[in-house]
């Protein structure tokens, strides 16, 4: 069985200063940080397997990329409500809370009491990591009723005047994920997208635009009977041109952030002074 430092090896075997710099062009946190892909990651994951004490070791160590393997290794049932509180408090970086949410908390049984606790803090990774749930949820979980996920829309709704960059990018998330579960949910998304545009708040009226522009397009009913994420997506950049990439398999993807988990997963590199000029653009 290996130990905590052996993986924390395999981590520094991969740094990439490369990676980081890239991550770091797109709002991520590199405080710390090593710069390993998540492909990368999830192999370590898979090659050790489920070990609910070498996670926590990892996670102490603060270090961004032990903390998203730490997720791929943890035992959703053994994360007590105290060690969920101690996670989502440490965030610090908007990809370590959705790869947390993605890869473990919306495995967990208190996922959903939190989704409406989280959304009512004010630290802005806690309550993103609530609206990245209802996301998650609306995303994997076949079994959810339409009935429970339309609950989650007045949430969704009293979030989104929060003018926070990563808290509101979070809420149109959300939003938009229920919306293209199916026909029905895309109906009651759209209804709530209207009544947000409404709301006094420039964060509100941008993420009412953003939701009508995508769920309402011509291609939304096509895509209601896919998953959010799938597929290829062009990125055209100032520099080094047009790439087409696929983001990291089970990749919870949000507008804005496709490029990013590219450059995470190591399937873009971004020339010196280049940025992405259009991002997000499927291609079915």
């Amino acid at each position: 069985m290996p130990t905590a430092t052996a993986l924390l090896d395999q981590l520094k075997a991969k740094v990439s200063r490369t990676n980081l710099d890239g991550m770091a062009k797109f709002g991520m946190a590199v405080e710390k940080r090593l710069g390993v892909s998540v492909p990368e990651m999830r192999r370590i994951a898979k090659e050790t397997g489920p070990n609910h004490a070498l996670a926590v070791k990892l996670w102490k160590t603060g270090i961004p990329d032990a903390i998203i393997l730490a997720s791929m290794l943890a035992v959703p049932e053994e994360l007590s409500e105290s060690d969920l509180e101690a996670w989502v408090s440490s965030f610090n970086s908007w990809d370590v809370c959705d790869q947390v949410c993605m890869n473990l908390f919306e495995k967990t049984p208190l996922a959903r009491r939190k989704i409406l606790e989280w959304a009512e803090r004010e630290e802005e990774f806690v309550k993103r990591a609530a609206f990245a749930l209802i996301a998650c949820l609306a995303w994997h979980d076949k079994q959810a009723a339409d009935q429970e996920l339309i609950g989650y829309l007045p949430v969704i709704k009293r979030g989104a005047t929060d003018e926070r960059n990563f808290v509101r990018k979070a809420v149109n998330w959300a939003l938009r994920n229920i919306g293209k579960r199916n026909a029905r949910l895309n109906k009651a998304a759209i209804t709530t997208a209207r009544e947000i545009q409404r709301l006094d708040s420039k964060a509100a009226r941008w993420i009412a635009a953003d939701t009508l522009r995508e769920l309402e397009s011509e291609k939304s009913p096509k895509r209601l009977q896919k998953r959010s994420g799938c597929g290829r997506y062009r990125l055209r950049l100032a520099r080094s041109g047009e790439h087409l990439v696929e983001p990291v398999k089970g990749a919870l993807v949000e507008q804005g952030a496709i490029a990013a988990f590219a450059v995470l997963a190591g399937a873009l590199r971004l020339s010196e002074g280049d940025e992405v000029l259009r991002a997000g653009e499927r291609i079915e």
